[in-house]
């Protein structure tokens, strides 16, 4: 079989995902290939895959589906953590699939690709390879803002949570590995990086003789010279009081924490084994807010995990109109193989789940509504990042991650201006630019 010259990628799942596949991209243009965005003309066809939400299994079983249907043309890969929780369904199902790779093993990808090229079917699912990778090779989406990897992997073990058998447990990135990377990146122009990990609170325990966790990383990058730090995701019980001080001294990290809540009832956080209450997630909400008075606040919540009662679900709805979360992903639970959970009895039928998200998405865009039309009239700094979809208006975020449109030419595209907030068009904002200002190039 000859070497493949054009290669079709697609990406399904979370940002650490994303930027799974910016190195990908990197590794296969470095050896000459060409990504193209016909999948059916590719001579390699990849899927990075999310293992987390059913819905995203169910989209990549799909395409494979599909593809095969249509008849197999070139190689084919599937990526990431789907084929970590489920290799045996993938190799049995798929059995033309040439190659498997889990997320440790993608800087390996070019000599996996070889192997298949001699038609070798080659599995790398070695979820728990300590691995340094080298980021550099990455094709970064946006010449503006980047994704930073600091950690891999979660020692939380939350029962209905795939990411510890798929990402293994919390090894995290060398200091000067993250300072010479976010250094770089300055160097190339960047203005804002987003700091990835299962949870980025726990950033430095593992590495005792560095004596750096993470808000001590947040002050080094904070003298890289790069303007906006943004971080996810956090586990609740690893917020610290140092944290909240480094959010709300330096002046390049972003006044949003995306603070996972899951459940607002006792009994099924301490089913989740989510080891903190509700009570002591409220103490540290309400102790973040006084330390830095306009943080925004983002969450996860699942609705119908097993045994969850009408009166769980109400205190879930309860705090979350307590909190008044500025982003939300809500979902229904689906159990996932090889969790606690899963070897439950999944006992909320599937009309009750989504009786309770509905309930639960609408009181969100209630809140949503009635705390951005609190923001309008009011000036903020933000990013100004590209041109919107119907290229007349330019887009960017606040520090509290609020999407915001105005009018603008390309000149403002990667400079911090000055928007009046003015309107709302759903969930972004519509704005005024205010004394233009152009950063040096």
């Amino acid at each position: 079989m000859q070497f493949p010259k054009t290669f079709y990628l697609r990406t399904y799942g979370c940002q650490m995902n994303e930027l799974d596949s910016e190195l990908v991209v990197g590794l296969l243009e470095k050896r000459g290939l060409k990504r193209i965005e016909q999948e059916d003309e590719a001579d390699l066809l990849l899927l990075n895959t999310c293992a987390v939400r059913e819905m995203a299994e169910k989209k990549v079983v799909g395409k494979l589906e599909e593809i095969f249907h249509k008849g197999k043309k070139g190689l084919i890969g599937v990526l990431g953590c789907l084929p970590v929780a489920k290799k045996d369904f993938f190799l049995k199902k798929f059995p033309h699939i040439d190659f498997l790779v889990g997320p440790k093993q993608l800087p390996d990808l070019l000599s996996i690709l070889d192997q298949a090229v001699l038609q070798k079917k080659s599995v790398h699912l070695d979820s728990a390879a300590a691995l340094e990778i080298d980021y550099t090779c990455a094709k970064r989406e946006s010449s503006i803002k980047a994704y930073v990897s600091i950690m891999q992997g979660c020692n939380k073990y939350c029962t209905y949570c795939i990411v510890p058998y798929t990402r293994g447990k919390e090894i995290s990135r060398p200091l000067a590995s993250i300072l010479e990377e976010v250094e770089r990146l300055v160097a190339l122009g960047y203005q804002e990086v987003t700091l990835l990990g299962q949870n980025v609170n726990s950033y430095g325990k593992d590495l005792p003789d560095q004596k750096t966790l993470f808000p001590d990383l947040l002050y080094a990058l904070d003298h890289t010279g790069i303007k906006r730090i943004r971080f996810m995701t956090s586990h609740p019980i690893d917020i610290s009081i140092d944290l909240m001080h480094a959010i709300r001294d330096l002046a390049s990290v972003c006044e949003f924490v995306h603070f996972p809540l899951q459940s607002g009832s006792n009994r099924i956080l301490e089913k989740m084994h989510r080891i903190y209450t509700k009570e002591d997630y409220l103490e540290k909400v309400e102790l973040l807010r006084s330390i830095v008075p306009e943080v925004a606040l983002g969450t996860d919540i699942i609705v119908g995990f097993p045994t969850e009662t009408e009166e769980d679900f109400l205190e879930t709805l309860t705090l979350f109109e307590q909190v008044r979360f500025a982003t939300a992903f809500i979902f229904a639970y689906s159990p996932r193989e090889k969790t606690p959970a899963a070897r439950w009895v999944d006992d909320i039928p599937l009309k009750i789940k989504e009786e309770r998200l509905q309930r639960m998405l609408s009181l969100f865009r209630t809140i949503d509504q009635q705390e951005k039309e609190k923001e309008l009239g009011k000036t903020v700094e933000i990013l100004v990042e590209r041109f919107n979809k119907d290229l007349q208006k330019l887009k960017g975020k606040t520090k509290r991650a609020e999407k915001v449109i105005f009018d603008g030419n390309a000149s403002l595209i990667g400079t911090l201006q000055n928007i009046r907030l003015e309107s709302l068009s759903h969930q972004t904002f519509l704005g005024k630019l205010i004394d233009p200002t152009i950063l040096p190039t």
